[in-house]
């Protein structure tokens, strides 16, 4: 799996200027924000997950690299943020672990925190490039569960995006796994 070269993607694409604010939604571990701080040190990342043991070994990373990311734990629902309050934000294989509810949720409160001109950046599963992209998928849906996935192998994902009211929803790349299609997305 190109883990690090979809996230290099993602945080290029993100365009993270100094003082920036920017947030992890589902950080897990923080190996994207490590990656984002270790490319732009002059910008301010929260990242929120509802994990609590995995915030725990993000605690551990973060400080090994020596890297000033603040964590929450989040529980779901309205983010704990001001409205207008946030640069940026981004996530890798997140969404889909989320119903089509929880997504269109999640999405409103993205646009509710963003600042008039801030930007979503999102690295997860979309359609299937191909039939074998397709048939390998079908590992990620039995162990995360059609429910979640199946609108993101549908290529439903920006439908849903829309119905949160971001205009500009951009596919910017295509990373085909050994699991099936990863896509990039660049949301306005």
């Amino acid at each position: 799996m190109p883990e690090k070269e979809f996230k290099n993607t993602l945080i290029h694409n993100a365009n993270i200027l100094d003082n920036y604010t920017v947030l992890d939604f589902g950080i897990g571990t923080a190996t994207l924000s490590i990656m984002a701080y270790q490319l732009n040190p002059k910008a301010n990342y929260i990242g929120i997950d509802i994990d609590s043991g995995i915030l725990k070994i993000a605690k551990q990373k973060i400080k090994n690299a020596n890297a000033p990311i603040e964590l929450l734990k989040y529980d779901g629902g309205i983010l704990p943020f001001s409205d207008n309050s946030i640069d940026r934000i981004i996530t890798s294989l997140v969404i889909h672990h989320l119903t089509t509810a929880q997504k269109l949720e999640a999405f409103c409160e993205f646009k509710r925190i963003l600042k008039h001109d801030g930007e979503l950046h999102i690295a997860d599963w979309g359609k299937a490039a191909n039939f074998l992209m397709r048939f390998m998928f079908n590992i990620v849906q039995l162990l995360d569960g059609y429910k979640t996935t199946n609108s993101h192998v549908k290529g439903k994902l920006p439908n849903i995006i829309k119905q949160a009211g971001f205009e500009q929803i951009t596919i910017s790349q295509k990373f085909n796994t050994v699991l099936g299609t990863v896509e990039i997305f660049q949301i306005k």
